[in-house]
């Protein structure tokens, strides 16, 4: 499996490149984003995941993603030493799949990495039967939905978003990301306090209790993220 580094502190990356080598990865390293539009450009069908600095001496991590994710449907993880809201959510709604603050654990990124590869593993894989989700049971195929083996009447827009956020388990989601899809998918207009209303609406519907939510989670100041969960087979 190939990784693409984009990190211009060279001791950070060869770091990297050594212990995500150990760990069975084969890395490939750019210190610009010349070199790692280069790679893009003549590689990027055979890589797995990108992992972008944010900061870098030509350019910045998110034009990469941003160019990642118009050629191809690759996870992007960041890395960054900006901790502040406003660079996580500009960066989530750029399309990355992670971020990961500066100084890390070798054994966080790892973890990090690995869960993002399986999410994506999943999504590419054919639509299973059923999808399980604590006591909730959703057919795809069908599109139907279950709880305790009873029927939910979801409307349409209910059900987008219920797909949306399985199609993205464990990972954060921005409102502005949701309303982008849901509005493809609507095509009507839906503004933010239409997101609140079906959110609430949809945990009402499948959560055990709707005052606590443990599907649906909300990721304070960041968007709402579905708890990770595996496909029934």
């Amino acid at each position: 499996m190939k990784l693409l580094i984009v990190e211009d502190d060279k001791t950070i990356a060869s770091g990297l490149e050594y212990s995500l080598n150990q760990e069975g990865y084969e890395v490939i390293v750019c210190h610009h984003t010349q070199g790692a539009e280069e790679v893009i450009e003549k590689e990027l069908s055979g890589i797995s995941l990108c992992l972008f600095d944010l900061s870098l001496p030509d350019g910045s991590g998110y034009d990469l993603c941003r160019w990642v994710k118009e050629k191809a449907d690759v996870p992007v993880i960041f890395l960054t030493v900006a901790d502040d809201e406003v660079n996580v959510v500009m960066g989530l709604d750029m399309g990355a799949d992670d971020y990961i603050t500066k100084p890390f654990r070798i054994r966080e990124l790892s973890s990090r990495i690995k869960t993002v590869l399986r999410r994506y593993q999943k999504s590419k894989t054919h639509e299973k039967d059923s999808v399980q989700l604590n006591s909730v049971e959703v057919f795809p195929l069908e599109g139907k939905v279950y709880k305790q083996q009873e029927e939910l009447v979801l409307t349409a827009l209910e059900y987008r978003l219920l797909m949306i956020f399985i199609n993205h388990r464990g990972q954060v989601l921005s409102r502005e990301q949701l309303l982008e899809q849901i509005w493809d998918a609507a095509g009507e207009f839906v503004n933010d306090n239409t997101l609140t209303v079906y959110i609430k609406r949809l945990r009402k519907k499948i959560e055990d209790n709707p005052q606590k939510p443990a599907l649906i989670e909300t990721v304070r100041g960041l968007g709402y993220r579905m708890a990770a969960e595996d496909v029934k087979k």
